[in-house]
């Protein structure tokens, strides 16, 4: 595995970034990857890799760096516990809201690099980072084309900042992927972030993941469901082929 590691300036600070390059021989288009809660850690890493080899230039934000430094979790550890007690203090450091703001800076760093084919992007998403995806390329809705996320929860509250509310700006086709057994998206939620996908006319595709739990895709997770989460690369690969298109 290798990547490069660059500190961005954001408005709140520095946030380290971990840069995954395709090996192709021309200027590759551009995917943010939006971490879940258990932060950065080789799992994510990895998958930010797998992402790359598929023919992408990959940036991986520690949108924790508000919270400073941390060491990295192991997952089924974390599970046993208290989860809130343990990840709760870094998560209250990040949001849609902020996640969006922090993609201004990922957009001008991705301006300055010669081998991204500058036109435009994709987003994906994994629990946490689902929202944020969608938030962001409802910010930036010139800049992205694509946007997945894969077992996201909260995606239509009552809060100010849910990602259903983004649905009128949005211009990205948007893939979700949802688990079965999800407490943090119930088929209500579902329902009614669909519902604003339709009123906005957002082209879309939602697909719920028979037996799958909440982080499903997660190689670390408790839960992983390897069976799944190769359903759920081939998917989330042919969408970006699709909608980006791909230099390998």
């Amino acid at each position: 595995m290798t990547y490069e590691k660059v500190n961005i300036s954001t408005r709140d600070g520095v946030c380290t970034v971990y840069v995954f390059t395709s090996a192709a021989a021309r200027p590759s288009p551009a995917i943010v990857f939006y971490m879940d809660a258990g932060g950065i850690r080789p799992a994510e890493l990895a998958m930010a890799q797998r992402l790359a080899d598929a023919g992408y230039v990959v940036l991986l934000p520690d949108l924790f760096y508000r919270y400073g430094a941390y060491g990295a979790f192991d997952p089924v550890e974390v599970f046993k516990g208290d989860v809130r007690a343990i990840l709760g203090p870094l998560m209250s450091t990040t949001s849609n809201e902020k996640a969006a703001e922090d993609t201004a800076a990922l957009l001008s760093y991705l301006d300055t690099r010669i081998d991204v084919d500058h036109g435009p992007i994709g987003a994906v998403g994994f629990c946490m980072g689902g929202g944020m995806a969608i938030s962001a390329a409802g910010t930036y809705p010139d800049r992205f084309a694509a946007v997945a996320s894969f077992h996201g929860g909260n995606l239509a509250t009552d809060a100010p900042g849910s990602p259903h509310v983004f649905a009128p700006q949005l211009k990205a086709e948007v893939y979700i992927a949802a688990a079965e057994d999800d407490a943090s998206y119930p088929p209500a939620m579902a329902r009614r972030l669909e519902n604003a996908f339709d009123q906005a006319g957002v082209r879309y595709c939602a697909e719920t993941y028979a037996g799958a739990a909440h982080g499903w895709m997660k190689p670390d997770f408790p839960v992983y469901d390897p069976v799944a989460a190769e359903r759920g690369w081939s998917k989330m690969i042919g969408f970006f082929e699709r909608t980006l298109g791909h230099s390998n």
